[in-house]
């Protein structure tokens, strides 16, 4: 079996990564900060069902710094890293643009710099860690202005955020160090992830809760706009696939079945049997 390392693996995509590969026998060292762009306890919950693996082991660190990546990577010997951690949200990052690029950006260029190959020249840290395979974890925002439905083909070079802007940067290190050292890279781009201890800030949970207290729901829009949603262990499974030797290579990982917004709402109406109270505002930039 394989040992992997698995940043973000307290976040909800890397959690239910983290399970799989447990599940099925591998050995995983997993690194959080536990950071608060969320309430923590969600966090927490998620760790706590991974440390009941004995194959389990977890680290807490930030991906930015650079020193205490540099001793993990000392003490195993990883058969691939896959870089869950990050920054996440569109409307966030209008707020705090330095946080997504220290994260997104930076940490995953300490991450690739660790897993380079330099050898027969001994690396400048005293070891090649050799660390062959790097999956980078990236979205769907990245096509901004362009039309769906997306293809891995097209140009993305039309940000519409700072939290876009930062998965390009993250996007175009990756394939340096691929071009630069020969390391096999894929890059799965999520689309709009939902399911089980799902993050709290997106719009599915959002609803439930607004529509389950009677309370309003805004949509920005007239809610015909659409979203490829796509659910949790189907982005987990083809993470994991991806894992293969591929070259370089993005991928987009979704349901390819986008639903109108109105839709949605309709949906969970219907399941909790209580009409939504929708406040319409004018479509968001």
């Amino acid at each position: 079996m394989a040992k992997y390392l698995v940043t973000g693996c307290a976040g909800f995509i890397g959690s239910r990564i983290t399970e799989l590969l447990l599940e099925r026998g591998d050995t995983v060292v997993g690194v959080d900060n536990l950071n608060d762009a969320y309430p923590p306890p969600l966090k927490e919950w998620r760790l706590a069902q991974l440390q009941k693996f004995p194959s389990f082991e977890f680290e807490r660190l930030d991906i930015t710094h650079f020193d205490a990546l540099k001793e993990l990577f000392q003490q195993h010997k990883f058969d691939a890293v896959m870089n869950l951690a990050a920054r996440a949200g569109v409307r966030a990052s209008v707020e705090n643009p330095w946080v997504y690029i220290e994260t997104n950006v930076k940490g995953t260029l300490n991450l690739l710099e660790l897993c380079s190959l330099r050898s027969p020249t001994p690396s400048s840290y005293g070891k090649d860690f050799g660390v062959k395979k790097f999956l980078l974890a990236s979205t769907s925002s990245i096509y901004g202005e362009n039309e769906m439905p997306f293809r891995e083909d097209q140009k993305t070079d039309f940000q519409l955020s700072p939290y876009a802007a930062s998965k390009k940067g993250a996007e175009s290190l990756a394939y340096t160090y691929h071009y630069l050292y020969g390391i096999d890279i894929t890059i799965p781009r999520y689309f709009t992830v939902f399911g089980p201890a799902g993050r709290p800030d997106m719009s599915i949970f959002k609803f439930i809760h607004r529509i389950a207290e009677g309370l309003p729901i805004p949509v920005y829009g007239d809610g015909t706009q659409e979203r490829d949603f796509t659910y949790i262990d189907d982005i987990a499974r083809g993470s994991i696939a991806s894992l293969k030797p591929l070259g370089f290579e993005v991928i987009n990982l979704g349901s390819d079945r986008p639903v109108k917004l109105n839709y949605v709402i309709q949906l969970i109406e219907q399941y909790l049997g209580k009409k939504a109270q929708i406040e319409f505002h004018p479509q968001r930039n």
